[in-house]
């Protein structure tokens, strides 16, 4: 089970950094978040 959970866990993170990096600058800044940031949000997602 902690295979699945962990894997679940890898695809949302990676599945948040690609939407992220898909925004604009001016998104991100929206949102409140600069780009450098994206990995410790996307982690905080997951």
């Amino acid at each position: 089970m902690n295979l699945i959970r962990n894997y679940r866990n890898w695809r949302r993170y990676r599945d948040t950094v690609s939407e992220l990096s898909r925004l604009s600058n001016r998104e991100l800044s929206d949102l409140g978040i600069s780009r450098g940031d994206i990995p410790f949000v996307a982690r905080k997602a997951a």
